[in-house]
């Protein structure tokens, strides 16, 4: 799906989310992880995009698929963000 540009909006005050434009395969993913600061992943079960500017415990369904570099701090602020996501070799 890259590159992305999306919306991001605020979840939980750890980290902002945005609906995709189609979903995902989670075969052979793990059944979950324990988020970081910086860390991209993919909700399964509501199909989204969450990006960590907050620590969080860990959570089934969440699956990493990478991270930000540099600049994770504007996610931290307030307010809806838009976003251009690509990858990064």
């Amino acid at each position: 799906m890259l590159p992305l540009d999306i919306n991001l909006e605020n979840y939980a005050s750890t980290e902002k989310i945005s609906n995709l434009p189609e979903s995902s395969s989670i075969d052979g993913a793990p059944v979950g992880i324990t988020p970081v600061v910086g860390e991209i992943a993919y909700y399964a079960p509501w199909g989204n995009l969450a990006i960590f500017y907050r620590d969080f415990q860990y959570s089934r369904g969440l699956i990493k698929l990478g991270s930000v570099k540099s600049g994770i701090e504007v996610l931290a602020r307030r307010g809806a963000h838009r976003v251009k996501i690509e990858r990064v070799d």
